[in-house]
């Protein structure tokens, strides 16, 4: 099997685990590192015996797969020149600033029969792989995702930066569609919405309460989900997986008793496992779990939250 041909574009915090995954890979080649810092990309490059540019284009036509990690508004004109140039694309979250940007890079990867796979990373936490709703759906769901206030990824409102990831995996596990959503936020330390809440509200009846904040004192990364006879905590920070069912016994008269049971995932490397899921998509021709179009779906229902934010 021959080995694809990979680089990285934007080697920042999150690019430079990219290129430590795709070098530590039998069946890659990480030909090359881009960053316009020239000293990020020279560093990165030195650790992984591979070369640095600080322009992508001398790549278009010379690399299979890519992933692109740079600023969420060079999104898509970097994704579509690789799509357009014959390599499959993995591209950070949000997909696109906007929707038309991500229906383009959908339209350009059918066009070239090229794998587009967005990087919405919770969906490889070990504790959601471990779930299974094949035998009932949630009804009602609750998600909170709180975290410090950081620097970096600030061009995006908090919607964008953190809640998108909770609402990719409600959106994938509800599999309806939506028919209203409301929603508050006000910014904190930032000019954009810092903390925000929406009430997303599903044509099967299910609704989502989704909460993210950027401004927490402690790092919470959990969802709930109910459903009749059952209650269902998913922990994507420790990664364990709660449930909670009704049992045939009673524990009061005409109330049924409660059957839990835990269990707890190693902390495995989900980055890896994104990466992995990407290249085996490749080789098999097959869509990515997130696709181009999930990355999209995600992507409209978060910018129409932050068009209720604004308002």
């Amino acid at each position: 099997m021959s080995k694809l041909k990979c680089a990285v574009i934007g080697v920042g915090y999150l690019g430079k685990f990219h290129a430590q995954k795709y070098a530590a890979l039998s069946d890659c080649e990480l030909v090359a590192v881009v960053d316009t810092y020239r000293q990020a990309a020279d560093s990165v490059a030195q650790r992984y015996a591979t070369q640095a540019l600080t322009d992508y284009r001398p790549l278009l036509g010379q690399v299979d797969a890519v992933s692109i990690v740079v600023p969420t508004s060079l999104h898509h004109r970097v994704a579509r020149d690789f799509l357009e140039a014959g390599a499959h694309v993995l591209v950070e979250k949000p997909i696109t600033v906007s929707v038309a940007e991500a229906d383009e890079l959908v339209r350009v990867a059918g066009e070239n029969r090229r794998a587009l796979m967005v990087g919405h990373l919770e969906r490889f936490n070990a504790a959601l792989l471990g779930l299974n709703l094949t035998e009932e759906k949630p009804l009602f769901i609750e998600s909170h995702r709180l975290a410090p206030f950081k620097p970096r990824a600030n061009d995006v409102s908090v919607v964008l930066d953190l809640m998108i990831h909770d609402i990719d995996i409600i959106l994938d596990m509800v599999d309806s569609e939506v028919v209203r959503i409301d929603a508050k936020g006000i910014p904190v330390l930032t000019e954009d919405t810092d903390i925000a809440n929406a009430r997303i509200v599903f044509e099967n009846g299910c609704v989502a309460n989704v909460t993210a904040s950027r401004v927490s004192l402690k790092v919470e990364r959990k969802m709930r989900l109910f459903m009749p006879r059952a209650y269902i905590s998913v922990d994507f920070q420790h990664r364990v997986l709660t449930r909670h069912r009704t049992g045939k016994r009673e524990m009061f008269p005409g109330i049924p008793e409660i059957l839990s049971e835990e269990s707890v995932f190693d902390n495995g490397d989900a980055l890896m496992e994104e990466i992995k899921h990407f290249i085996a998509c490749i080789r098999a021709g097959r869509e990515p779990l997130v696709s181009g179009r999930a990355g999209r779906r995600a992507l409209a229902t978060a910018i129409e939250i932050a068009e209720l934010l604004k308002q």
